[in-house]
């Protein structure tokens, strides 16, 4: 079995198609929004570089407002895996990348898709859970097993945050620490696996 760990030198971010059309279509989409945001900005911080997929926004519109897309690349899309050729082009660009970290919705369609293609490209792509929905939690339940039985690994933005920054003397401890704790969901709203 291999081990991914993850360096922000050797990952990208990949934000898979929170747009405003699917705000009440999906299950527990608050936790969905609130996990990416928290991945966004501390993407940025750390100089990973983030890739924004928006499907069909002519007819679904853009990518929330809560999200900084700042520092990202958007990519508009009718695929649905994410691996449309701007994508691959992005990424292949950032030679030493060997992980993919992967937020968004829906699990069972356009993220699994994309991690199925990441994997065959080569890539070690990691689920954050917290961060990835569905329509149905069935759907969102379909498409994590799936990917996790693909080579997927299912882990949380707080654990991939942490694991990147390795230790507590990491110089954005704090920013990313504070991030955390400001973009937590109440029980409510948390996604489960």
């Amino acid at each position: 079995m291999r081990l991914a760990r993850l360096k922000p030198a050797t990952s990208a971010l990949l934000i898979c198609d929170i747009q405003e059309r699917f705000r009440t279509a999906i299950h527990k989409f608050p936790a969905v929004v609130a996990g990416s945001r928290r991945m966004g900005e501390a993407a940025k911080l750390l100089g990973i570089p983030t890739i924004v997929t928006e499907q069909y926004p002519k007819g679904l519109g853009h990518t929330v407002g809560e999200f900084d897309k700042s520092a990202a690349t958007i990519v508009e899309k009718t695929d649905f895996s994410m691996c449309v050729p701007q994508v691959v082009k992005v990424l292949k660009a950032h030679s030493s990348l060997t992980d993919v970290i992967i937020c968004g919705i829906e699990a069972h369609v356009c993220v699994q898709q994309s991690t199925l293609d990441l994997i065959e490209m080569g890539y070690n792509v990691h689920l954050c859970v917290d961060a990835v929905s569905s329509s149905d939690s069935t759907g969102r339940a379909v498409g994590l097993h799936r990917c996790a039985g693909a080579g997927a690994y299912i882990t949380s933005t707080e654990s991939v945050l942490f694991e990147l920054m390795r230790s507590k003397d990491h110089p954005n401890f704090k920013a990313i620490s504070g991030l955390v704790k400001e973009t937590r969901v109440g029980p409510e709203d948390a996604l489960g696996f």
